[in-house]
């Protein structure tokens, strides 16, 4: 089996990738209905990536995973309760987990640029939390 220093590594190179993708003059009030579907997507791929990292730790370290219809939310809070990230990492990472159940369930249509760019803004800032979070865990 691949190290787990490897698979996490592996997910930051994927969530750097995403992030390198954002759009760097962050106006999102301009963009077409199409544009914000695909910042939709790469918010999405973000939170994923974070998701990826967290279920890596949890099962290499015999945790558990949750599971349920909450298994999202209380997957943060396994991370949180085992000092794998901290509350306030945590804390800033629940918009993007309210945003991951909107995007699965709504219409691209109804996505709204400015409900995206609070994220997209401090999207790099929560990773490198996050990032700092993990590697001290590890």
């Amino acid at each position: 089996m691949t190290p787990l220093r490897t698979r996490v590594e592996a997910e930051y190179e994927q969530i750097e990738r995403v992030l390198e993708a954002f759009p760097q003059d962050q106006a999102y009030a301009g963009l077409s209905a199409l544009e914000l579907a695909g910042l939709s997507t790469l918010l999405h791929n973000f939170y994923n990536g974070i998701e990826n990292v967290l279920k890596q730790v949890v099962q290499d370290r015999g945790l558990g995973m949750p599971d349920g219809p909450s298994w999202h939310r209380d997957l943060a809070n396994l991370a949180v309760s085992n000092d794998l990230i901290s509350a306030s990492t945590s804390d800033a990472l629940r918009p993007y987990l309210a945003f991951r159940h909107f995007f699965l369930h709504a219409y691209a249509v109804d996505l709204e640029a400015d409900r995206l760019a609070p994220l997209g803004k401090n999207v790099e800032d929560v990773f490198a939390s996050f990032r700092r979070d993990i590697e001290k865990a590890l």
